[in-house]
């Protein structure tokens, strides 16, 4: 088991794909200097426009090593591709900051039971779909993703997760800030 340090607090961020988690933690990041984010990995392909931080983007082969190696928390396999949270060190003083899919936030919970789990939704289907489609997600893709969602929402409701809705992306950001607070007790 993975043991985080005294007083560090892990939080993981959650929720389908197009709901807007990943700007939400790019901004909390910005805002929070305490925060350290543990870039997953995939073997997918980066998207149109994708920034080459949003994941370590990296090959089957090369991923299945580091697999074997121990060097994942949890991986799966998703769509037709990988994608895993390696096991990391933050800097002293950091909080540990995932952002995965409700899958990983489950396998996460059993390394640290005391994580603060977020899970972000947007406000309806239609405007998930909007957004997937505003990202440029292909027409098969987006809809495996919207068919995920309702199974995803579920499985965070059963993880005791903290649901947030991004259908105002300030509101949403102030809301995981006092989320966080409220945890670290400040």
């Amino acid at each position: 088991m993975v043991i985080a340090a005294s007083g560090q607090l892990v939080i993981v961020v959650s929720g389908p794909g197009g709901v807007g988690k990943g700007t939400l933690v790019a901004r909390l990041l910005d805002r929070d200097q305490r925060l350290w984010l543990s870039r997953s990995w995939t073997t997918r392909a980066r998207r149109p426009g994708e920034s080459m931080e949003a994941y370590h983007f990296t090959n089957r082969e090369y991923f299945d090593r580091h697999m074997e190696a121990g060097g994942f928390l949890e991986w799966v396999d998703f769509l037709d591709y990988r994608q895993g949270t390696p096991v990391v060190e933050p800097p002293p003083g950091h909080d540990l900051v995932y952002e995965i899919d409700v899958y990983g936030a489950q396998q996460i919970r059993q390394h640290f039971p005391d994580a603060l789990i977020v899970f972000v939704d947007a406000p309806s289907r239609e405007a998930q779909r909007r957004r997937l489609e505003g990202r440029g997600d292909p027409p098969e893709a987006i809809e495996a993703r919207l068919a995920k969602a309702a199974d995803e929402l579920a499985m965070a409701r059963e993880l005791g997760a903290e649901i947030l809705i991004n259908d105002d992306f300030g509101r949403a950001l102030v809301e995981l800030e006092r989320l966080i607070r409220e945890r670290r007790g400040s």
